[in-house]
């Protein structure tokens, strides 16, 4: 049984990496076909029903996939921040690091955000929200640690993340030192929004 279970996992994993490869800046989630995934993972067509229900589910399972690897990298952030103490640096290298790794499973998230589909937009947008909730919090206690209020830890994140996804999708297309250059220039500008946070917080507690 535990065999079996095993091919099981191992099959389904086959199709979701099937499924990403043949994403590209040219092409999207949308344009695949079950058929071609199937064949690209090595089953027959209906042997993909033992695994997902429509390919829309396989869909969905990429996106829980990349926004959960996107949380688990920020959280190993966390701990690099705390050894070199830059908070901004770390997190955009961080970010960096996922958009090399997993381009096309962030493809897949820009394109479905804004997409035709109402389940992919909720499961993105569900993401995205997690996300920010964990940013606001890691804000909120850097912000506490430094006696440096913000104004609004929550609307800080939104607008962080919000530009992060943005410069994350120039990102993509870059050569290296285009996207050295998008780096300097995105920790400048999530420097600002901080800034801008703490100076409102400190007028409002004047």
């Amino acid at each position: 049984m535990a065999t079996r279970a095993e091919q099981k996992l191992k099959t389904r994993r086959a199709l979701m990496d099937a499924a990403l490869s043949q994403l590209s800046a040219d092409r999207g989630f949308g344009s695949l076909s079950l058929r071609e995934v199937a064949r690209e993972a090595g089953i027959a067509p209906t042997s993909f029903y033992r695994h997902f229900a429509e390919l829309d589910e396989l869909g969905l399972a990429l996106v829980d996939e990349g926004g959960v690897a996107l949380r688990q990298l920020m959280r190993q952030a966390r701990k690099r921040i705390a050894r070199d103490g830059s908070a901004i640096s770390t997190s955009v290298d961080t970010f960096m690091e996922y958009l090399g790794n997993n381009a096309n499973l962030f493809r897949l998230m820009l394109r479905e955000r804004t997409g035709v589909s109402k389940p992919f937009r909720t499961a993105v947008k569900a993401e995205i929200d997690h996300f920010a909730t964990e940013l606001a919090d890691d804000l909120k206690r850097f912000a506490d640690e430094k006696n440096k209020p913000l104004s609004d830890p929550k609307v800080v994140a939104e607008a962080m993340v919000t530009l992060v996804f943005n410069q994350g999708a120039e990102a993509l297309d870059c050569t290296p030192r285009e996207r050295e250059e998008l780096k300097t220039k995105l920790k400048a500008e999530l420097r600002m929004i901080l800034v801008g946070s703490q100076t409102m917080a400190s007028r409002q507690a004047s």
